[in-house]
């Protein structure tokens, strides 16, 4: 008797299971991701209240303008380049920087010419800075 011969399955890897992972895991990483979204923000700028602090007579006074401009204790500088406001500050502050400072800027003042205020003061070790603001519009009407 002669007996056939089974064939021998044929051998292969079944890839089903592998798309299946694979697709699971390109939807995780999809769900997952964050993506930017280029927006505008709006920002509402604080106002302080609370109590004038007393001025003090040894101060140096930084103002920025609307254009960028810079004055110390009301007198304009020639330019708008850091060392030169340096310049100006050590002049009225003979070098002591111990005296407090104070940056006021307008409100249409750029943030970037704030921000060189404080570091040009910042740089020369200047430690007791100060914004000044204004009342919120309530608070000045209550008084």
């Amino acid at each position: 008797m002669r007996f056939r011969r089974q064939q021998a399955a044929e051998v292969g890897v079944n890839l089903t299971p592998l798309i299946d992972v694979v697709f699971l895991l390109l939807i995780f990483f999809m769900v997952s991701t964050t993506f930017t979204r280029e927006t505008q923000l709006t920002l509402d700028l604080p106002e302080a209240a609370g109590e004038p602090r007393a001025v003090t007579e040894q101060q140096v006074e930084v103002l920025v303008d609307e254009d960028g401009r810079y004055r110390v204790n009301g007198q304009p500088l020639v330019d708008n380049r850091v060392r030169t406001l340096q310049a100006a500050i050590y002049k009225v502050s003979a070098g002591d920087t111990t005296l407090p400072l104070v940056i006021a800027a307008d409100a249409q003042a750029a943030h970037q010419d704030v921000v060189r205020a404080m570091d040009a003061a910042g740089q020369m070790g200047f430690v007791h800075m100060n914004i000044s603001t204004r009342m919120p519009a309530e608070a000045a009407a209550s008084d």
